[in-house]
């Protein structure tokens, strides 16, 4: 396909600010709204962070997104070259990511909701580890989970906190998210698992009075949570379109021989 009509968002860094410069004076670029279908691609200007931030906000116009990196890290980026930018994009390849759907109720009997496109965070917030009951599909698999937290991450969040917190690194094909623990104490010697796509994962705070948690999924924070289900959302997929020598799944495999 071949990529015309560019809309272009760039965080506040002043690398970002002044690619966003350069890229209007070089080529047509299209205002991007959210009443206006006329862009055909969004390039976004920032680091891994205003990538996920912009999915967020924009994920509802159904229009791929192209990163170029102004940040650190840019596991979600493409190199940072404005040269031949059309040209490009049209020979990118796509990547479709799905976020983790984020139902949470509160002690208060509040409920909220959210997405997320990396991980749903459970931790704890005070000094006392936090008592969690992990039950998948209906079934409990950990009657009590003592511990600082926990997380279920996609596949396209699992190299970040996922695989800082021990978690395993997992490939986009294989459909299966990844649930692992922070600090665990007892049992001790849990690692996590590897779960179907398609599971249900039911986090259950025990004595949440006396051990409060806190909720995030990606931006969204919740405290004081007594209930936790999180299940992904195929319906809500986005594509993010990478450089046929960057693509994603490429990068997901080589951070497994990273040392």
């Amino acid at each position: 396909m071949t990529f015309t009509k560019i809309a272009c968002v760039a965080d506040q860094s002043p690398k970002a600010q002044a690619a966003y410069k350069e890229i209007c004076k070089m080529y047509d670029v299209v205002e991007l709204t959210k009443r206006r279908m006329s862009a055909q691609v969004i390039v976004v200007l920032g680091g891994d962070g205003f990538m996920l931030q912009t999915l967020h906000e924009y994920m509802k116009m159904k229009l791929p997104f192209y990163g170029l990196n102004c940040g650190t890290v840019g596991f979600l980026m493409n190199p940072h070259i404005i040269e031949n930018l059309p040209e490009r994009i049209s020979r990118s390849r796509g990547s479709t990511i799905y976020p983790l759907h984020m139902y949470a109720r509160r002690t208060t009997g509040k409920v909220s909701q959210a997405l997320a496109f990396n991980e749903v965070s459970l931790f704890r917030q005070g000094r006392q580890a936090a008592k969690v009951r992990v039950s998948i599909d209906h079934v409990v698999r950990l009657k009590e989970l003592i511990c600082d937290g926990i997380m279920l991450s996609t596949p396209a969040g699992s190299t970040a906190y996922n695989f800082s917190a021990g978690g395993p690194i997992i490939p986009l094909g294989a459909n299966v998210l990844a649930l692992t623990p922070l600090v665990p104490f007892r049992p001790r010697r849990w690692s996590g698992a590897l779960l179907s796509h398609n599971s249900s994962v039911n986090l259950t705070i025990l004595e949440s009075q006396k051990r409060p948690v806190n909720v995030v999924a990606d931006f969204t924070e919740i405290q004081d949570v007594t209930e936790v289900v999180v299940s992904e959302q195929r319906k809500s997929g986005v594509t993010l379109l990478f450089d046929p020598e960057h693509n994603l799944e490429e990068r997901i495999i080589n951070e497994q021989f990273t040392y």
